[in-house]
């Protein structure tokens, strides 16, 4: 019985009409090839079905073709295999979609690793420390967490989407969270809103305290000394529970700020079941420009984070960290912007 063969470097060379040499350059991540050839090549590579031995490639560049997305939680989350929570939120998937942008194209493969305790973050550390991928993407989710200088100190490339708890020497990609909540608070002033609040992320995660500071000095610029703050954790449940707070000690409210869309949402079905029209009533901003603003009826206005270019600029980032492990560490900051929308 014939089997049939399997294509090669040479069959890729034919159909794009290069050098095997070209071929293997492509195909083993080295990055001095002309980008025209480098998209006939991975062009090629799609027609002939050429699979890339990630072996062989490994055995020379002594690279593994993988980069790992690390997420870094308080939280354990062994009754949730599925790891629920994370995919639920509209943030990791424009993370993982911005990663993808940048690595897909270059033949790297992205592996998720999520840690949740002490143990978990040793043991990640050593097998990043042996070879198990070429560099690391952090998202640290819990506030003082050690493992952004556990990575650091073991040497391995690595970059931050959200900038350290803590001032250490690794790559970092941030929004400048101040200056967006500074946002808010003015399109809140322009309204004539006179009783405003805050639903804050959790107290120990450095973008959410750095919206609140840049949403607190933005108000006390206009006379507003001081503003009730309740804090939620991103999700819609604790942006429930921190408005019904809210409305308890402030029945007056006019317009409050939300330091995430998901929050926003929870908060919003909370306004309306206590009767309270938005905008009308009460008007309401989140933060993040994520499905869950569009999906709100009416749909939120809200400060726009771009995830997907953060996330892309922080895969270039690593990768130029990974070909040279001596640049300079860097930092690459992002504006943000007002979208409106109905609720404000």
């Amino acid at each position: 019985m014939r089997t049939e063969r399997l294509p090669t470097l040479e069959d890729v060379a034919r159909v794009a009409g290069v050098s095997r040499a070209t071929v293997s350059r492509v195909v083993n991540g080295i990055r001095n090839v002309d980008p025209q050839l480098h998209d006939m090549v991975w062009a090629a590579v799609t027609e002939t079905g050429y699979v890339p031995n990630r072996l062989a490639r490994s055995l020379v560049t002594r690279r593994t073709g993988t980069i790992a997305l690390v997420v870094s939680d308080s939280e354990t989350h062994d009754d949730d295999p599925f790891m629920g929570r994370f995919f639920a939120d509209p943030y990791f998937g424009r993370v993982v979609g911005g990663l993808m942008s940048v690595l897909r194209p270059a033949g790297i493969q992205l592996a998720l690793q999520i840690v949740g305790t002490a143990d978990q973050r040793t043991r990640l550390v050593g097998d990043l420390r042996h070879g198990q991928a070429d560099g690391v993407v952090v998202l640290s989710l819990p506030g003082h967490d050690p493992l952004p200088r556990m990575i650091t100190e073991a040497g391995v490339p690595a970059v931050m989407i959200g900038r350290p708890a803590e001032p250490i020497p690794i790559n970092y990609v941030d929004l400048a969270n101040d200056s967006g909540a500074a946002l808010a608070a003015g399109h809140l002033i322009r309204l004539g809103r006179r009783r405003i609040a805050m639903i804050s992320g959790p107290a120990d995660v450095p973008a959410s305290n750095d919206r609140v500071t840049g949403f607190r000095a933005a108000l006390a610029r206009h006379g507003h000394a001081w503003i009730p703050v309740v804090a939620g954790n991103f999700t819609q449940d604790s942006g429930a529970a921190a408005m019904r707070v809210l409305l308890a000690d402030q029945p007056g409210l006019d317009g409050l700020f939300v330091a995430n869309d998901l929050m926003a949402l929870g908060a919003l079905l909370v306004l309306r079941e206590a009767g309270r029209d938005v905008p009308a009533d009460v008007a309401l901003i989140g933060f993040d420009d994520s499905s869950a603003a569009t999906a709100a009826t009416p749909p939120l206005t809200t400060v726009r984070h771009p995830l997907e270019d953060m996330a892309a600029e922080a895969a270039r980032l690593l990768l130029a960290r990974v070909e040279d492990p001596g640049m300079r560490v860097s930092s690459v900051i992002y504006e943000p912007e007002l979208v409106e929308r109905g609720s404000a």
